[in-house]
């Protein structure tokens, strides 16, 4: 568990130094063209974890692919919750206007756009996280040999 709590944070320091970076140091606009580089930063430090954490799990023994995939889903669930009671705190902290910037924020009540949000995000790191995991875990784990216990 401390390799899931370790990496798992990890993912969630560079969410947060780039919120901090790009919301209170060096604003960026909702129309900026870098604004795209928050996805590939998030999903570039979320393999990178898993791969050293599924990595740093195998190193200590022994690791079947099953040990891998869950040992990346451990890490994925401790960012999924770290990153949410964040984005939970800058909402309470901010109020809503930090829901500005949604897609359905014009047209909905914002308790709806900030469960929408806290949803994805917590749902899709989980989702994203198995599917790197998956592949991750693929690589890294012992193979079955025949003849093997």
């Amino acid at each position: 568990m401390r390799i899931a709590i370790k990496y798992g944070l990890l993912i969630t320091l560079v969410v947060v130094v780039w919120v901090i970076l790009t919301h209170f140091v060096v604003p960026l606009p909702p129309t900026s063209k870098l604004n795209i580089v928050a996805p590939v930063l998030f999903n570039l430090a979320a393999i990178s974890a898993l791969y050293l954490g599924i990595k740093s799990r195998k190193a200590e023994g022994d690791m079947n692919f099953k040990e891998g995939l869950k040992t990346g889903l451990a890490l994925s669930l401790v960012y999924a919750i770290s990153a949410c009671l964040f984005f939970f705190l800058l909402f309470l902290i901010l109020g809503p206007s930090m829901m500005a910037n949604e897609p359905m924020a014009a047209d909905s009540p914002v308790w709806r756009v900030a469960i929408a949000a806290f949803a994805g995000m917590f749902f899709g790191s989980l989702i994203l996280g198995l599917v790197y995991s998956t592949i991750i875990s693929f690589f890294l784990a012992r193979r079955y040999q025949p003849g093997q216990a």
